[in-house]
């Protein structure tokens, strides 16, 4: 990526993507976040320059500046990113670190964040702005909707598919063909060897609904 990006968000999943863009040699142009306690402060020798619907600071997104959205709270990134395709017709970029492996038979989606040593697989599919954290694991054939949080070293059984806006926890475990339904929960540590209704919670090992 040639141009220079902006990160909405500077929380710790701005302080991440920031890491992953400096890595990959991308040029940060700033940060915009809601907080403004954070507004002046420096991440790195990058600036918090205001809050993410600035229009003076949104007009440098387009041609020439790129975007991510940096923002965990699912919610809230579903809305920065809206704003961003309705006000500035903008598609938040990938932020892939350098150690992650991404087949070149996967197909990936835009506004990614893709951790240290994550693993995308051949044949699978990931839709657009999902978070997969430090050491996750999809392995081949697996299919992940758009909006969707898989935790560090979570590993996702080939040919799983999780729904849209789903939550994986840290280090859990989903058995290979299972159906995670869209909304979903599946808490810190579980395994998973059954489908997840839509918007269900499920934890422990086997994991149950909670």
């Amino acid at each position: 990526m040639e141009n220079p990006v902006v990160i909405f968000g500077a929380g710790a999943l701005g302080h991440q993507a920031y890491d992953i863009f400096r890595h990959n040699n991308v040029l940060v142009y700033g940060f915009l976040d809601d907080d403004k306690a954070l507004h002046g402060t420096e991440i790195g020798d990058v600036s918090v320059l205001g809050d993410t619907d600035d229009g003076g600071f949104l007009k440098v997104i387009g041609q020439k500046c790129e975007a991510f959205v940096a923002i965990g709270e699912r919610a809230v990134r579903q809305q920065v990113t809206e704003m961003l395709l309705s006000r500035r017709k903008t598609m938040p970029v990938n932020a892939i670190h350098g150690t992650a492996v991404v087949s070149d038979q996967a197909s990936l989606g835009h506004g990614n964040l893709l951790g240290a040593g994550s693993v995308i697989s051949a044949k699978c599919v990931a839709g657009h702005h999902n978070i997969i954290q430090i050491g996750a694991i999809l392995e081949p054939k697996v299919i992940i909707g758009d909006f969707v949080n898989i935790g560090s070293g979570a590993v996702i059984g080939s040919g799983t598919e999780v729904g849209s806006e789903a939550f994986i926890g840290q280090g859990a475990v989903l058995v290979s063909g299972i159906k995670i339904g869209k909304g979903a929960r599946i808490g810190a540590g579980s395994v998973v060897i059954s489908d997840v209704p839509e918007g269900a919670t499920f934890f422990g090992n086997p994991a149950k609904k909670v």
